[in-house]
C-alpha cells in the first residue's frame, strides 16, 4: 500500500470512528448499533421476547455491548454510586424498614459455654461476629425487579406472569430481582438539577422531556439506545452518613420524571435502564389523570420491561461533571425477592 493510501485509510477509519461517537442534531436517529434486536423507534420493547421471558431489555445486553462500555473506562477512576443504609435511614413510605441485630457475637459466645469456649481447644479465644437481618428488599440503592408491580384484575405483572400463577408466600417466582444479569452497559448521567441551575431540585418537582434536552445541551451528551440513564435531581446531598434526616431527603425525593419523560427516553432513545438519586424516580404525586398513584412504574416494569434504579449517589459524578461512563452493577442472588436492595454499582472513567 503506498503512503497515500495509508493516509487515506487511516483517515477514513478516524472519519467512521468520529461519527460512531459524534452527536446527532435534534430530530436525527441515533445510531441504534448491531446489539438492539428488538427496540423500535417510537414503540420501545414490550412484551416481544417470547412468552417465558423474564428479562425484558436486559435481553440486548450482548459480550460485544459489555466490552464496548468497558472500554470507556480509560482512566480507572471509580465512583461508588451505592448509599449506606442503617435502621435509621429514609425509606419511600411504602417501604418498611429494616433491623439489622447482632445474632451471634464474641460474648454471647463464651456465654454459651460450648466447645468455642473451651480453653483447651481453642486457647487463643477466637471468636465471630454474625448478623440477623430482617429488612425489606426494597431499601438503599436498588434495581426493581419486574414482578415488583402488579395492574389489573388479574393482578398481573411484565410479559403477563399473574399473581394467581406465580405469586406465593416465599416470594415471587417469575421476575424476581435474583434473575437480573450482571449489568454492564454505557451509562449516562444527566444533571437535571444542574441544567436547571440549582443545587437540587425543589419538592414535587416533574422533571419533563424539556429538562433532558437542557441536560443533553449542556452536558453536550449523546443517548444511545442500550444506555442506562441515571437522573440526578440532587436529592441525596442530604443522605448524610446514612440518611438520617428524613425530613430534608424526604423533602426533595418528591421530584421526579413524568410519564411522559419516561416514554421520551425509551421510546425515543431506547434506554434499558431508568434511574436517579431518589427513593422512587418519578415525580410524586403523579399527575392529575393519571391511571396509577405511579405510572411511570407500572409503564416501564409491566409495560417495557425496563427496570429502574432508586438511590443511586450521583454527586461524585456531578462534582467532577462525568457524565458518561461504563456503569456496572449486579444484585442480591437472592430467589423471590422483588427488587436487588443494597446495593454498590459502579461508574467507572
Amino acid at each position: 500500500m503506498t503512503r497515500f493510501r495509508l493516509v487515506l485509510a487511516i483517515a477514513g477509519m478516524l472519519a467512521v470512528g468520529w461519527l460512531a461517537g459524534s452527536h446527532f442534531a435534534e430530530g436525527q436517529n441515533a445510531p441504534t448499533g448491531p446489539q438492539m434486536k428488538k427496540w423500535k423507534k417510537g414503540v420501545g420493547w414490550g412484551w416481544v421476547w417470547g412468552k417465558d421471558d423474564e428479562l425484558g431489555a436486559m435481553n440486548e445486553l450482548t459480550d460485544a455491548s459489555r466490552a464496548a462500555a468497558l472500554r470507556m473506562a480509560q482512566t480507572g477512576k471509580v465512583y461508588d454510586l451505592g448509599i449506606t443504609y442503617s435502621r435509621r435511614s429514609y425509606k419511600w413510605p411504602g417501604h418498611s424498614p429494616g433491623e439489622i441485630m447482632s445474632f451471634r457475637s464474641p460474648g454471647g459466645e463464651s456465654a454459651q459455654k460450648e466447645a468455642i469456649a473451651d480453653l483447651t481447644t481453642n486457647p487463643s479465644r477466637t471468636r465471630w461476629h454474625s448478623n440477623a437481618m430482617f429488612m425489606s428488599d426494597n431499601v438503599a440503592t436498588q434495581i426493581d425487579s419486574f414482578g415488583h408491580i402488579v395492574v389489573g384484575e388479574d393482578l398481573h405483572w411484565y410479559n403477563g406472569y399473574k399473581e394467581a400463577d406465580y405469586g406465593g408466600d416465599f416470594g415471587i417466582m417469575k421476575c424476581g430481582a435474583g434473575g437480573i444479569p450482571p449489568i454492564i452497559a454505557r451509562g449516562v448521567m444527566l444533571d437535571i438539577a444542574a441544567a436547571r441551575k440549582t443545587e437540587e431540585l425543589p419538592a414535587h418537582y416533574a422533571i419533563t422531556p424539556s429538562d433532558i434536552d437542557a441536560a443533553i445541551a449542556q452536558q453536550k451528551v449523546q443517548l444511545r439506545p442500550g444506555d442506562v440513564v441515571l437522573i440526578r435531581t440532587g436529592t441525596l446531598r442530604h443522605w448524610g452518613t446514612d440518611g438520617d434526616n428524613h425530613t430534608k431527603v424526604g423533602e426533595h425525593d418528591s421530584a421526579g420524571i413524568t410519564l411522559e419523560t419516561a416514554k421520551y427516553l425509551v421510546e425515543q432513545y431506547g434506554s434499558i435502564l431508568l434511574g436517579s438519586d431518589t427513593s422512587g424516580l418519578e415525580v410524586n404525586p403523579a399527575a392529575m389523570g393519571s391511571d396509577s398513584f405511579i405510572p411511570v412504574h407500572t409503564y416501564l416494569l409491566v409495560q417495557q420491561g425496563v427496570h429502574i434504579g432508586e438511590f443511586h449517589y450521583l454527586e461524585d459524578l456531578a462534582r467532577d461533571k462525568v457524565y458518561e461512563f461504563c456503569y456496572v452493577c449486579t444484585v442480591n442472588k437472592i430467589q423471590g425477592a422483588t427488587a436487588g436492595f443494597c446495593l454498590r454499582p459502579l461508574a467507572l472513567k
